[in-house]
């Protein structure tokens, strides 16, 4: 994350995300596939960290191999061929005031009740009790059902979720160097990849 300075003066904390260029490697028609989408690729890469099956693919589109693709459903009416280049001033044609990001959540590892849920804890020392201040305390009833329900919020594996985070101001395009700033923060670690939509 960074930040700027909006006209007001106020420091403005933003997420800088490189949007581009995408490549159109391939269109899905309902004819042909059931159903309307466009696939996308981004992120450059060698031949030698390719695959022959994707090295193929994107020789068929006319472009070097990529890192990253991705399938969008989109009703696209022939506006896009294959070997298009979509860059972030493309996207963004019209003003857009807010986006939506999505991506892959910080994996935390596993962890406890207290801090993947905000638990109390068991709270004061007393009855005898012994190292039970993070701990989650009563489960559920005795005899009956003598089980655990499921869904109970209990320690477990943490994070590396698909999270999406809404209405993000647009706070700058920088189409030349195909930079998105916005306000606040998006999933995913540093160099992750996410998807904007707009």
């Amino acid at each position: 994350m960074t930040s700027v300075f909006g006209a007001d003066g106020k420091n403005i904390p933003c997420t800088v995300i490189e949007a581009g260029p995408c490549v159109v490697t391939q269109l899905r028609t309902v004819e042909k596939d059931g159903y309307a989408a466009v696939q996308l690729a981004y992120d450059e890469t060698t031949e030698k960290h390719t695959s022959k099956a994707l090295a193929g693919h994107f020789k068929k589109a006319g472009t070097t191999p990529k890192r990253k693709l991705a399938e969008f459903p989109a009703d696209f009416a022939e506006e896009l061929k294959v070997g298009d280049v979509i860059t972030v001033e493309n996207i963004l044609k019209e003003e857009v005031p807010f986006v939506d990001v999505v991506g892959t959540s910080k994996g935390r590892g596993f962890q406890g009740v207290v801090h993947r849920y905000g638990f109390a804890g068991v709270g004061g020392q007393t009855h005898g009790q012994h190292n039970r201040l993070r701990h989650p305390g009563s489960m559920g009833a005795s005899s009956w059902p003598s089980r655990v329900f499921p869904g109970m919020r209990m320690a477990g594996h943490m994070g590396c979720q698909r999270v999406k985070v809404m209405n993000l101001k647009v706070v700058k395009v920088l189409p030349e160097n195909n930079l998105l700033v916005v306000k606040g923060s998006v999933p995913g670690a540093k160099g992750s990849y996410v998807f904007v939509e707009a």
